[in-house]
């Protein structure tokens, strides 16, 4: 497997990939999205500040999991360090623990996080939709995963 990356990888969205997301966040936050398209809320690590994204969950073998495809993100960080996150959608919200997974259990799970939403994620990735596992051994360094659990599962 390929060494980790000294320096954490973390890709800036553009201005108008932040616009996007705000319009598209605000569509998900009433309700209007796929069934898996979420609002991700996590209490920052510093601030206490409730923050919030919008996400895709990857729904696989019967468990949650995020992919952060972007690298390091703020999110990340803050999952990290609280331990917890909140999905909503409409007048749905679920809290959550999270669990971020080893780099080793990661390729499987980019592979079909990418395979299921190439078409707003594929621009992340330096391997292309139906690629087998192996060829995400690379993409697992620098894109962290979480599964999400209920409290007392």
């Amino acid at each position: 497997m390929p060494e980790q990356p000294s320096k954490p990888y973390f890709l800036e969205p553009t201005p108008i990939e932040k616009t996007f997301g705000r319009i598209f966040g605000a569509l998900v936050r009433v309700g209007i999205a796929f069934k898996h398209n979420y609002i991700l809320e996590v209490r920052g690590r510093k601030s206490g500040k409730v923050y919030s994204t919008p996400v895709n969950l990857l729904m696989y073998n019967g468990r949650n999991y995020l992919c952060a495809s972007r690298g390091e993100t703020q999110w990340v960080r803050n999952a990290r360090a609280t331990g917890r996150v909140t999905l909503v959608k409409g007048s749905s919200r679920e809290e959550f623990s999270v669990r971020e997974l080893p780099i080793e259990e990661r390729p499987e799970l980019l592979k079909e996080f990418l395979d299921r939403f190439a078409t707003s994620v594929q621009r992340y990735y330096t391997v292309p939709k139906g690629s087998p596992v192996s060829a995400f051994a690379e993409s697992a360094l620098t894109m962290p995963v979480f599964q999400l659990t209920k409290d007392g599962i």
